[in-house]
């Protein structure tokens, strides 16, 4: 089980939070295309590696926080707050 650490109540089992998906994605004007809606609501990356994700502690305090998480190995690089910039890692 992945361990993640809430900035209030510091580090937890992974069931005790539910992943909101990608970080930073930006919702299309109303008056936008069917097509742009369509790929707003149901295309997402999916990537290898590096991958910025907003997390909520269900389970505890209710916080949403973001947090940079390596998708191959679990491990956390960083988290940080939800309106932060994603920080810089080195590899």
């Amino acid at each position: 089980m992945m361990q993640l650490t809430c900035p209030l109540c510091g580090p937890r089992a992974e069931n005790e939070f539910h992943c909101g998906g990608t970080t930073a994605i930006v919702r299309p004007p109303l008056d936008c295309s069917d097509e742009t809606w369509g790929h707003y609501l149901f295309f997402r990356d999916n990537p290898k590696g590096s991958h910025a994700e907003r997390w909520r502690h269900s389970y505890g305090c209710g916080l949403w926080f973001n947090l940079l998480r390596d998708t191959v190995t679990h491990e956390v690089a960083a988290v940080y707050g939800i309106t932060d910039m994603c920080p810089k890692v080195s590899s």
